[in-house]
């Protein structure tokens, strides 16, 4: 029998004052603690040696360079870390029967302890094994009270629970930045969240059962809990995946006993749980104990000793029916990851424990399977929990969902892990307590230690032990020592079941990293780009499954219309600030919204880089992102195509159905060495499909190109692209003979087979030459100075109503007031990683006549890659003002007001200014096609800048 607790309680802190506390609940929620106070970080922007500086105090540095500030995180409406009492008074009195064991349980807090009537209370050990004095944060607390409730007829009793949210005895560095507990995502709340219940059970009782499929058989485990010895019991299991039920006889100690049936046949029909099927079946575990009879004694004629009558037959004492998928989840002989003998391509999302309105994770399954269909429809399979194991609702979600599931240990120590006494002993705990609580969800299919971990040869010793001892526990999961160990620079971990990082010693397994390094911003732009390199050198020492660790991280600028959303326990402050400065620059409104969608198209352009590249390297399993929802913290992390709630952002690049497009399980892939070309070139690709899914994809390979008039179609012989593999299926040969031999254009390559297909942009220029400029009046046109020096000579041909083509070299000796752009845009925050710029793509004015020469849409997209990497210089005022047409968007960090291409009135004359430095990219096709594309617009009657800047102006930006 079950005793609700929850409703109204009462909370103390360390004022000792009793304040009305709603349970289940937080301090936060019942609007208990203290103000929370947010540092605001002043970041100074990179040095051109990569160099950068987080400071503590605002204005300027001792350069005299410009410091930005901006709060961190959201902030908390109410914060509080320390104990604090939950109390209330039970009723006990009708509601236990004699005879009855009581258990108090708490779904989740913090470290956690308990008195009754003032007296202590240990936690229960769980599954036999010591949860520790606090219990985990992962895991339900349970107390066993039998005979301390109802002792007193006609007097209620005081339940104080004490949960401390500062850790004492625990590790407490570790948890305060796993996201289990850290203010920067979940917050360090302290409460007591989902069932609180007293829970009554029999002498002798089912604890628990644990199902273990594997392959066509079925180990179960029922732990029994008794209060004495029986000599005579029986376990009965039951189940319509078994073909037969199965039972024992066994005899009792008092205590906790584990009951092992091993090997039980299943059915050959039992549906299979997988990837996308949530097939679940039922087990009803049965315990029958004996009733021992005692003889009354004759009072008469009394006997030495009165001795007790044989034990009555058994009679049903206990029942538990538990929930479980039949899966197989393991490595290949590939060295990839399987579900049920198939490879799968792993496409996770890393969930940080983001709950802006609650503070904490909700403990509901409708709650959870709205977040995971969330996931779902941008075409997630694999869900990363990032330090920290969600409730138990997440799981029965996610196996109702056929969702795959990766927890972490609340553990995040760069550091020292497991190195003290104390963090060995917790994480211990919470590992058994985890794989435990989590045995009968077939979602769960892997585990880490925790995140980004580092240690010495002790630590490494320990994870050893953890890593055996989860094995012991379960066989059914694969398990690692964390998730990009030393942030893979020591690369494998042979007691490990697979391997997920950014790198394995210096080789990438994703596409950037900062300060903006990595093959997307480092090697030309291509679509044929691999980790084969990468895996080669891994391979040679290790088999183990291998997975790209929080790939993405594009920063996308903020929606400002979200912070109308927060009605809960977080405030958006640091969107507030960041707001406020976007408007004190005369950004907002619509101007901000076109930067937004701008920076939200390029970062999904990465995104489908980072997948695709993934697809193209057989020998690796997949790729876990991070992340497709906003960050809060760590500098304001807006990475998402997700705001904050979980929400899709109002534009067009958050749109499930075109991230799902890339993001899925089967895909034809065109292995372009470039999307760039010239009239006459012929479009060569190898051409490969993905197929992850379930069953082979078949057919002609169709292929067409088309755009603008143009339309080039192929086909290449039927083929065969089995299940759980890369398939060679030939090359795609299309010659552009005669194609834009006069206008540039913009084509769409398409390239599919049965129902999978995919498109990739191409441009094709008409052909130019590699004429770099000679920085002599004419050069060009007769009508326009070409120079990159803002001299006299400059300044003469302006005075006298002439044009001037300004373009010094894209360096920072020619451009002293500049930042070094990159192709993609900021990584994660600057914030956290300040060793990077800070710049965030192009704002291009698409409609401008230049671009009729040069078609382009108003984000970077692949045929601005040389140009994207240049510079950007810095003005002194707003980039419209200036006449900007290629505005660099900057990082909110800085908002700093930039431009690669501008054109103004000046000095009496024309100027247009390219901080692109063209005349030194003239082996890139496109660069050579936005050269011509400018030289033809300064001749035209259409050059007609707007804007009016000054020479002296002009001056400042160049030496």
């Amino acid at each position: 029998m079950l005793i609700d607790l929850q409703g109204q309680w009462e909370a103390a802190i360390d004022d000792g004052v009793p304040r009305p506390f709603a349970v289940p609940g937080t301090l936060d929620e019942s609007g208990i603690g203290y103000p929370d106070v947010v540092r605001e970080a002043k970041v100074k922007t990179a040095d051109d040696d990569g160099s950068a500086l987080v400071q503590g105090a605002g204005g300027t540095d001792t350069d005299g360079n410009a410091a930005a500030a901006w709060a961190t995180r959201f902030t908390r409406r109410f914060t509080y870390e320390g104990p604090a009492v939950f109390s209330r008074s039970v009723d006990a009195d009708g509601r236990i029967e004699p005879g009855d064991r009581v258990f108090l349980e708490i779904e989740r807090a913090r470290c956690l302890s308990l008195r009754v009537n003032g007296e202590a209370v240990a936690h229960t050990a769980v599954g036999g094994r010591d949860p520790g004095a606090g219990g985990t944060l992962s895991t339900p607390h349970v107390f066993e009270v039998t005979g301390l409730l109802g002792r007193t007829p006609g007097r209620a009793d005081r339940i104080e629970l004490i949960g401390d949210n500062s850790y004492p005895g625990l590790p407490y560095a570790g948890i305060i930045r796993s996201s289990a507990a850290t203010d920067e995502t979940q917050t360090n709340w302290n409460g007591l969240l989902g069932y609180v219940r007293l829970r009554t059970e029999p002498a002798a009782f089912v604890a628990a059962v644990r199902a273990y499929p594997k392959g066509d058989r079925l180990r179960v485990e029922v732990d029994v809990d008794a209060a004495e010895a029986c000599a005579a019991a029986r376990i009965r299991l039951t189940s319509p995946a078994l073909k037969r039920q199965a039972e024992r006889e066994v005899e009792l100690e008092e205590g906790r006993r584990t009951v092992v049936f091993d090997r039980l046949p299943l059915r050959d029909d039992a549906a299979r749980w997988d990837e996308g099927e949530g097939n679940l079946h039922e087990l009803t575990v049965t315990l029958e104990t004996a009733v021992r009879k005692t003889t009354t004694p004759n009072t008469a004629a009394p006997e030495p000793q009165s001795t007790p009558e044989p034990q009555s037959p058994p009679r049903p004492q206990s029942s538990k029916t538990i929930r479980f998928g039949i899966r197989d989840f393991g490595a290949d002989a590939h060295g990839r990851l399987a579900i049920n003998g198939r490879a799968f391509l792993l496409r996770g999302e890393a969930n940080c424990a983001v709950f802006p309105e609650t503070g904490h994770a909700p403990m509901d399954v409708p709650s959870w399977r709205r977040i995971l269909e969330t996931y779902r429809s941008y075409g997630v399979n694999v869900m990363r929990f990032h330090s920290w194991c969600p409730p138990d609702a997440a799981f029965e979600a996610a196996d109702g969902m056929g969702m795959m599931m990766q927890p972490e240990l609340s553990h995040w120590d760069y550091k020292e892990a497991f190195e003290g006494a104390e963090s060995y002993a917790y994480y211990a705990a919470e590992l058994e307590a985890v794989i435990l609580a989590l045995a009968n969800h077939p979602s769960f299919v892997m585990l880490t230690l925790g995140n980004e971990l580092a240690c010495n040869e002790t630590g490494h010793a320990r994870m050893d032990a953890l890593l055996a001892r989860a094995r012991a526990l379960d066989t059914t999961r694969l398990y690692a020592n964390g998730s990009n160990v030393h942030y893979g620079h020591i690369g494998c971990d042979a007691a490990s079941d697979f391997y997920t990082a950014a790198k394995y010693h210096d080789g990438w397994l994703r596409a950037t990293g900062s300060p903006m390094a990595g093959p997307l911003n480092g090697r030309y732009a291509n679509a044929a780009n691999d980790y084969a390199g990468t895996m080669a050198v891994l391979r040679a020492s290790s088999v183990q499954p291998v997975f790209g660790f929080e790939v993405g991280q594009y920063e996308v600028l903020p929606d400002f219309g979200e912070i109308d959303a927060f009605h809960g326990v977080t405030d958006p402050a640091n969107y507030r600030i960041i707001r406020d400065r976007v408007r004190a620059a005369g950004l907002d409104g619509e101007r901000w919204r076109r930067r937004v969608e701008a920076t939200g198209e390029l970062a999904l352009l990465c995104y489908r880089e980072e997948v695709e590249a993934v697809m193209r390297t057989p020998s690796m399993s997949g790729l876990s992102l991070l992340g497709l929802q906003d960050f809060p913290g760590q500098g304001t992390a807006l990475v998402g195509m997700l705001n904050a709630h979980l929400e899709p952002k109002p534009y067009d690049f958050a749109r499930p159905e075109r991230f799902r497009a890339f993001f899925r399980d089967r895909l034809p892939l065109a292995l372009l060495p470039r999307y760039t070309y010239e009239s006459g070139d012929v479009l060569a690709a190898t051409v490969k499909v993905a197929n992850y899914g379930r069953t082979p994809v078949g057919g002609p390979v169709r292929i067409e190109l088309r755009g603008g008039g143009v339309r080039i179609a192929d086909a290449l012989p039927p083929v065969h692209c089995p299940a759980g593999a890369l398939t060679d299926v030939g090359e795609l040969r299309l010659p552009l003979a005669g194609v834009a031999a006069d206008m540039p254009l913009r084509l769409d390559l398409t390239v599919s087979v049965g129902d999978a297909a995919n498109t990739y942009p191409i441009w094709v220029y008409p052909r130019e030459t590699a004429d770099a400029g000679t920085g002599a009046a004419g050069a060009g046109s007769p009508y326009v100075h070409e120079t990159r020096r803002f001299d006299a000579e400059a300044r003469a041909v302006l005075a006298a109503g002439g044009t001037v083509y300004l373009s010094p070299p894209s360096t920072a000796e020619a451009l002293p007031h500049s930042i070094q752009c990159q192709f993609s845009t900021d990584f994660w925050s600057v914030g956290t990683f300040p060793a990077q710029s800070g710049a965030m793509g192009q704002l291009i004015d698409a409609a401008h006549p230049l671009f009729r020469r040069f078609p382009t849409e108003t984000h970077t997209n692949w045929q601005w890659w040389p140009m994207a990497r240049r510079r950007a210089v810095v003005l002194p005022g707003d980039p419209e003002a200036f006449g900007s047409i290629v505005t660099e968007l900057d990082s909110y960090a800085f908002l700093r007001p930039m431009t690669q291409l501008m054109e103004c009135r000046c000095g009496g004359g024309r100027l247009l200014f390219s901080a692109f430095g063209l005349q030194d990219l003239a082996e890139y096709p496109e660069a050579r096609a936005l050269q011509a594309a400018i030289r033809a617009h300064l001749a035209d009657r259409s050059f007609a800048p707007r804007a009016e800047v000054s020479p002296d102006a002009v001056a400042a930006l160049v030496a």
